[in-house]
């Protein structure tokens, strides 16, 4: 691996095990709080699979570094703007309805990737991916029943829901906005161009909402900038909270 493809896989790494800390975080923070018995463990697994897969990732990431900085350093010891998480991870979690919109739409994303990415030519890469291909095929299917159950639910249910799709659909757009890193690792045979799974994407996206009686909303202007490290407030709030006590003690082992 030439130096230029080098750095190159390393952001892309950060980009893939970001989203998933970050996100794995924010479904974390229903852990106690869900609307049923159930439903809170569902979560919490969920939160845990992400992760994992984040915690693998951001290993590797450190690897094609080699720089000295290990999993733990990527996720705690870097700032708001050195995060490369799509923009929709780190939306707050809203009520029972946003957090099953955010997870449907970026799971059926992340199935897509995972399932090119388990073909790719990075061996440890393409092992992390077929594991977590599994693990995307169990969110995508337990947040489309909860859509589906959402939507085509009571009146109240079906408009909250509604609204929940209509606010996460504005952070969608960024998911499949490739760059330079992107198109030159993917040709060759090492990421995922993003542009090349939003067919995939949207048709997926679409049988569900249908099912759940819902509205897919119109593309109109999408919100983008996590790729490059520009945030929201948000991020930084959850970073505070995540990060507390690895800055407070660093080093520390218990």
């Amino acid at each position: 691996m030439d130096e230029q493809t080098s750095r190159d896989f390393f952001e892309y790494l950060l980009r893939l095990g970001d989203d998933r800390l970050i996100l794995g975080h924010r479904v974390s923070e229903w852990c106690g709080h869900g609307p049923i018995l159930e439903e809170d463990i569902a979560l919490s697994n969920i939160a845990l699979d992400l992760l994992g897969q984040a915690n693998l990732l951001l290993q590797l990431a450190g690897q094609v570094e080699g720089q000295g900085r290990d999993q733990d350093a990527l996720a705690y010891f870097r700032e708001a703007t050195q995060f490369r998480n799509a923009i929709l991870c780190e939306t707050p979690n809203g009520d029972f309805g946003d957090t099953i919109v955010r997870q449907f739409l970026y799971s059926v994303y992340a199935l897509l990737v995972l399932d090119q990415l388990q073909r790719c030519r990075h061996e440890a890469l393409a092992g992390i991916a077929a594991k977590a291909y599994k693990e995307a095929r169990y969110h995508v299917r337990h947040s489309g029943e909860w859509l589906i159950k959402l939507g085509d639910g009571t009146e109240e249910s079906h408009r909250r829901v509604q609204a929940a799709l209509d606010k996460a659909w504005s952070y969608t757009g960024e998911l499949f906005v490739g760059d330079d890193i992107e198109r030159r690792l993917a040709a060759q045979g090492l990421a995922v161009d993003p542009a090349s799974v939003r067919e995939g994407w949207l048709a997926q996206v679409k049988d569900v909402v249908a099912i759940a009686t819902l509205t897919l909303p119109a593309d109109g202007y999408m919100q983008r900038g996590g790729r490059t490290g520009r945030h929201t407030e948000h991020l930084g709030h959850l970073l505070a909270e995540m990060q507390i006590v690895a800055r407070s003690f660093p080093g520390a082992s218990w």
